[in-house]
């Protein structure tokens, strides 16, 4: 057990840390300073706490590319120096940050914890006081010299859930995340009870971050009645590279000869085209049913039982490391940081 650990608070922005405005009455960023007045308990922690603010704050509806890359050089610069992380971020996009993050950060080996709320830190019921509280504690857990979850994850509601598994779930309630294909890697009740089996084993690699990110990426989910014109527009949309196509059940979709015409045709011109379901969980199979086997003889690539939020941040990833396309569909299709299946 370390004798003392040091935890660095990246505050993004987020509901966690907003007020309501006197006039509108909307949400708007308060000062982070103002933590230590809202939660005069964080004294109370025998860790080193160090908290860094990203100036101007942002909310969690306008998060990009460009401030992943901020985010993770945050970490970078600070890497050597702490024992683990925890990064306060709004809950609209949490997910995305999170998956971005676990492929960023290659050679990972501390925790690096997002959390928020649904409620402002300053209202009487708010869940970010518990929900921050806790990320602090599980940041700063060790099992000897080693973190008990050196990995990227999402703290929220009394369940720490890897990161790139998440999807946000609820508007509404404060269990707003999900994992449906990866069981939570701890659960916090008097006890913390961590699941070790789940957790993703300490190594001594060195950090590299991978900063850049390719957005040519899209995304169409299907419905019923979708409309020859729109499926038409989004397969050629200017410099898409790759798009993901969120399929119903085990990666089914229409079968009328329109729809798999205008799928083939752009996968002859080189659009990478990655078969997601839309299901919160279980797995694509292409070919298990009748109505997915004419997408597999065209050529769209099987997502296995990723996340949306995981398939887009990966394929960004993957991207901008100028691969072959066969390269790219390879390991799209292999777990690099615990995001699919094998």
């Amino acid at each position: 057990m370390k004798e003392k650990t040091r935890i660095l608070v990246i505050y993004t922005g987020g509901t966690i840390g907003m007020m309501a405005c006197p006039k509108s009455g909307a949400l708007k960023p308060f000062n982070f300073e103002l933590m230590y007045e809202k939660l005069p308990m964080l004294k109370r922690f025998s860790h080193e706490i160090d908290f860094y603010s990203f100036d101007p704050l942002i909310d969690s509806s306008d998060m990009k590319p460009s401030f992943w890359t901020k985010l993770a050089e945050v970490i970078e610069v600070n890497y050597d120096n702490v024992d683990g992380f925890v990064i306060l971020h709004g809950s609209d996009t949490m997910a995305y940050t999170a998956s971005a993050l676990s492929f960023m950060l290659e050679g990972l080996n501390k925790p690096v914890i997002l959390t928020g709320s649904q409620l402002p830190i300053d209202a009487i019921r708010t869940d970010g006081r518990e929900n921050f509280l806790t990320a602090i504690e599980i940041a700063a857990s060790f099992d000897g010299d080693k973190p008990m979850v050196p990995e990227v994850c999402v703290y929220f509601e009394s369940q720490l859930l890897r990161g790139n598994r998440t999807t946000k779930l609820n508007a509404e309630n404060f269990n707003a995340f999900y994992s449906g294909n990866y069981p939570a890697l701890a659960e916090a009740g008097i006890h913390i009870k961590y699941r070790i089996d789940a957790i993703r084993t300490p190594n001594d690699d060195k950090l590299i971050v991978h900063k850049n990110f390719d957005s040519g990426v899209g995304l169409l989910k299907l419905y019923p009645g979708i409309s020859k014109d729109l499926v038409k527009s989004v397969l050629n949309t200017p410099n898409q590279k790759a798009l993901i196509l969120e399929t119903f059940g085990s990666g089914n979709a229409p079968t009328e000869k329109w729809f798999i015409d205008l799928l083939e045709e752009a996968v002859q011109k080189g659009l990478l085209i990655f078969n997601i379901t839309q299901c919160k969980a279980g797995a694509v199979q292409i070919g298990k049913y009748a109505a997915s086997v004419d997408l597999g003889r065209v050529g769209l690539i099987g997502g296995g039982d990723i996340t949306t939020e995981s398939a887009i941040t990966k394929l960004m990833y993957l991207l901008s490391l100028k691969l072959k396309p066969e390269e790219i569909i390879q390991l799209f299709q292999q777990s690099l940081r615990g995001e699919i299946s094998s």
